[in-house]
């Protein structure tokens, strides 16, 4: 009986490591808008279903898929946490930090649609009573201009988008640029894309004697406190859902005041080189 036992143990084990072998996990940001965000790419591309209902809430209580894992974990840790796990859904700027950190990663195996990317475009913002200031104009103008056009589109081949239609030529007709020489406008970003394309912009705003201090943050938490608090005058780093979402919970008066760029999603292999893990 003890043998039998054994045997009947061994082999309940040696099933329970094969359905772990199978079970596939897929990485995804643990903030609500780009978990959801980040659910419906793997539901639109039939890797998961979700829950009748899920939307921009989606978690992964929705997914009522068996034989996949859904990993939740901040944003900016996706990208070291692929060699743990099969796939992970990261925002692409986090995918260009790990670039230029020299990290290796593969492009992306699947990526988001133009109808779900688009309404999450990057924006610049700044305190409501800053919106239409002559300042905020200047550097609407420049952040809108042609010349950081043409940098998006010759600097990340896919991965940041330019979204202006109409790009200036840097400057605001209506702006009195002469009132304005020897003033600094200080603004957050993250480092990729976010601090490089401001960069154009320093350069542009130089020329009307306007001093742009970019201060880089690594994390995404403390860029609308800051501006909140008056400390910064502007930021740059989120796309409008996310600063809907904080002042929604903080009742913060940031507003978004130009929308310049925008970030698809992609699933990014790790364990897994291709999508036939998949079944694709």
């Amino acid at each position: 009986m003890k043998k039998l036992f054994a045997i009947l143990l061994v082999a309940l084990l040696a099933l329970s490591s094969a359905a772990l072998a199978d079970t596939i996990k897929i990485g995804v940001p643990n903030d609500t808008t780009n978990e959801a965000r980040a659910l419906q790419l793997l539901a639109d591309n039939g890797i998961i279903e979700l829950a009748e209902g899920a939307g921009e809430t989606a978690t992964k209580a929705d997914v009522l898929t068996e034989g996949i894992e859904i990993v939740e974990s901040q944003a900016e840790y996706l990208v070291n946490q692929l060699p743990d796990l099969d796939y992970a859904v990261i925002n692409s700027n986090f995918v260009l930090d790990a670039l230029d950190a020299g990290i290796e990663i593969d492009k992306a195996l699947l990526v988001e649609v133009e109808e779900v990317y688009l309404p999450r475009a990057n924006v610049i913002a700044v305190k409501s009573e800053n919106a239409e200031a002559p300042l905020t104009k200047a550097l609407i103008a420049a952040a809108c201009s042609q010349q950081v056009k043409e940098y998006i589109d010759a600097t990340y081949a896919g991965a940041v988008i330019s979204v202006v239609d109409e790009p200036t030529d840097g400057y605001d007709p209506d702006v009195d640029y002469a009132a304005l020489a020897g003033q600094t406008i200080t603004i957050a970003a993250t480092p990729a894309p976010h601090a490089q394309i401001l960069e154009i912009v320093k350069g542009i705003l130089a020329e009307k004697d306007i001093t742009l201090e970019i201060v880089v943050y690594t994390g995404y938490t403390e860029e609308n406190p800051a501006v909140d608090a008056g400390d910064l005058y502007a930021n740059y780093f989120q796309h409008q859902p996310y600063l809907d979402e904080y002042v929604a919970e903080t009742g913060g008066d940031v507003v978004s005041v130009a929308i310049v760029h925008t970030e698809p999603m992609g699933l990014y292999g790790g364990r897994q080189a291709d999508l036939s893990a998949l079944g694709k």
